[in-house]
């Protein structure tokens, strides 16, 4: 009895606790002091120019290159940005206070200040440390910060999750960038030194996609929905005072460090720069769809059928040949498994490629994909497994255990039937489906299709998982030579690591992984 009254006292204090929390940290009362709508593409600018040039060349279809190279990714946003002359939309679930997110704010100040219109959208769960430095952003005559889903405690931030869990859960985990309504870049990237792949210390990685053409508009218009929706808030409701300017700064500091000279010679030799100054874009041009989720998502208040999930299982239940997955974190849930072992056992080939426990940086995860994969295999499901990208090491801490290897996948690609690829910012788990966000593009390229497809069919960066004769998992490890390596265990993990999986495997989480 003595401890049902110590339960119900600590239960009442913690109601009395979140009651008090909630109402000294409410959210404001309005989003934001009014609408705002995308601008009409400036086709007399140097992008304009050049890409007015390209489409009327290839009328009806939407031009569009991949992103795969880290430097090459970072360079191709700095180079547009600043290339913009009239706007210039951004939206991103992180954006981190290093050298490559200080060097690109620095490109968006530079922009705001010689005019062009800048609107900024980021996800509050990805800027830690950037308050004072958006809000001096924020303060400039032509650029706009709003965050989405906004914690209205700022310090320490994560406790506003005791008071506003159901809310703050839910994340945009966009990706894009969009400039003069002309050319755009969609994908799986952050905006982050780790993204970027370069320099010293461990990296992502990962895909996006420039396009121009008429997906463009339909890019803008997401955006605006986006921007004008019920999660999205002005940041002056939230951000301090601007005391002092410091981005410029703060930018030019990071220029002057190892990695930043790479990035600024990255910039200096990006051949996009010099399409764009020869008017000669050098793309692919195919049928372009955006895909993408209602922001409504984001309180709750959207349709799954309508939304990305929708979509993919649309897209993948309709595969005749071949479906190839490419996701960072890979949990199957309720429907996964039914639609990719029945694919599998109709005799179309399925594939996956996902980090090993290794190599994933988001250890319950892999935990909780552990428990599909007996049965995905046994279907006729290809597994196979990223090995982690970076010097090996076994005595690992716990800290580093749970935390995984940042030296990993972070691309979210799929392959359909060798004739379309779909690149964006889609997990196959359960938080891309129900609470975040999200959005990529669907690209009719067989040519695209099967660079996939041949990157997958005899990867030495990966393990191949299977069934040893007496239905043991086991990981087939190729070496340079050829030479196949048998490992019984999950590669280059100790048995702390595993026993840590395999006791958060029966934790009560996946729905929110």
């Amino acid at each position: 009895m003595r401890f049902l009254k110590w339960v119900f006292a600590i239960a009442v204090f913690f109601g009395i606790g979140v009651v008090a929390l909630r109402t000294a940290f409410p959210l404001p009362e309005e989003n934001f002091s009014a609408p705002m709508s995308s601008l009409e593409p400036d086709w007399e600018g140097p992008l304009g120019q050049v890409v007015e040039g390209a489409m009327e060349r290839n009328p009806e279809l939407d031009g569009v290159r991949p992103l795969v190279d880290g430097r090459v990714a970072f360079a191709a946003r700095a180079v547009l940005t600043e290339a913009a002359v009239t706007s210039i939309d951004v939206q991103y679930y992180i954006w981190q206070n290093d050298v490559t997110g200080l060097m690109l704010l620095d490109e968006l100040r530079a922009a705001a200040e010689r005019g062009v219109r800048v609107r900024f959208l980021v996800d509050d769960n990805g800027i830690s440390g950037l308050d004072t430095i958006l809000a001096e952003l924020d303060a400039m005559p032509t650029a706009s910060v709003r965050i989405f889903n906004p914690f209205t405690l700022r310090n320490p931030k994560l406790l506003s999750y005791a008071f506003d869990f159901g809310r703050l859960n839910r994340r945009m985990h966009n990706k894009s960038m969009t400039f003069d309504g002309v050319a755009t870049i969609v994908g799986g990237r952050n905006v982050g030194d780790i993204y970027f792949e370069y320099g010293t210390g461990t990296h992502y990685l990962d895909v996006d996609a420039i396009a121009v053409g008429p997906i463009v508009k339909e890019v803008s218009a997401a955006f605006d929905d986006y921007w004008n929706s019920k999660s999205a808030y002005d940041a002056a409701l939230f951000l301090p005072p601007v005391n002092e300017k410091t981005i410029r700064d703060a930018a030019q500091t990071a220029r002057q460090s190892a990695s930043g000279a790479g990035y600024q010679q990255a910039i200096d030799n990006n051949p996009l720069a010099n399409s764009i100054a020869e008017k000669d874009l050098k793309l692919d041009w195919n049928d372009v769809t955006l895909i993408v989720d209602d922001p409504a998502k984001g309180l709750g208040n959207a349709d799954d059928q309508g939304n990305m999930v929708g979509q993919l299982i649309d897209l993948a239940s309709k595969a005749h040949t071949s479906l190839d997955l490419v996701s960072a974190y890979f949990i199957p849930g309720k429907r996964g498994p039914e639609i990719l072992e029945g694919l599998a056992r109709s005799g179309v080939k399925v594939r996956v490629l996902t980090n090993s426990l290794d190599a994933t940086d988001v250890m319950p995860v892999h935990a909780a994909y552990m428990g599909y994969r007996e049965d995905l295999l046994k279907a006729g499901v290809e597994l196979l497994e990223l090995q982690a990208l970076r010097e090996r090491r076994r005595d690992r801490s716990l800290p580093e255990i749970l935390a995984g290897s940042a030296s990993g996948l972070h691309a979210k690609v799929f392959a359909f039937d060798g004739e379309r690829i779909l690149i964006g910012s889609y997990n196959l788990d359960p938080r891309s489906a129900n609470l975040n966000t999200e959005m990529g593009f669907l690209i009719e390229s067989p040519s695209m299709a099967e660079a996939l497809a041949s990157q997958l069919e005899k990867p030495t960066f990966a393990y191949r998982v299977e069934l040893s004769d007496d239905g043991n998992l086991i990981w087939i490890e190729e070496d340079d030579d050829g030479q196949a390596i048998t490992h019984l265990v999950e590669p280059e993990t100790s048995r702390i690591q595993r026993s840590v999986a395999r006791l958060v495997r029966w934790l009560p989480i996946e729905w929110m992984l």
